[in-house]
């Protein structure tokens, strides 16, 4: 095992927080996985489609020996087995998993993007990605989570679980 691998999770249908613990256990569960760092859990505003629900957010940190495309093969199952359907983009969920960096590589095919191309506009995504590797660099802006964050014009607010505002 030796891709480093940042994976965001998000939910804001049923019971949030369970399924973003059990999407957590799933990835971590596979045996060519494993856990490494995991944020805090984060009450976010909705983004692009704001009519909905508040979505529950982390970043988990894992080691895989899995390729790009089948570590999205995985993680779409995990979706698949916590009940996600779709609404349409930036729809409500139940699960959303995305790989948003996987080592510093770049990646576009029909499938996925690495890195996720939106990460870099989305509080949701930049402050538990910074709680756990502030410095870690984008390989396209080539400027860390924290420059990134610091750049983000995103009004959108992120509570930690039992904590104040950030």
């Amino acid at each position: 095992m030796d891709n480093t691998t940042y994976i965001g999770i998000g939910s804001n249908q049923g019971n949030k927080y369970e399924n973003c613990v059990l999407a957590i256990e799933s990835i971590c569960s596979h045996k060519k996985n494993k856990l490494l760092k995991q944020s805090s859990l984060y009450l976010t505003e909705p983004w692009g489609y704001k009519e909905q629900d508040d979505f529950i957010n982390a970043v988990i940190k894992i080691e895989t020996s899995l390729s790009p495309l089948n570590l999205l093969s995985i993680l779409q199952d995990v979706e698949r087995k916590l009940g996600k359907k779709k609404n349409g983009k930036w729809g409500p969920r139940t699960i959303d998993l995305d790989i948003l960096f996987y080592n510093n590589q770049t990646l576009e095919s029909p499938q996925l993007t690495i890195p996720h191309p939106l990460l870099h506009q989305r509080g949701f995504v930049l402050i538990p990605l910074k709680e756990i590797d502030h410095h870690l660099i984008h390989p396209v802006f080539n400027q860390t989570v924290s420059q990134l964050f610091d750049r983000l014009n995103d009004d959108n607010h992120a509570t930690k679980i039992g904590e104040e505002r950030i």
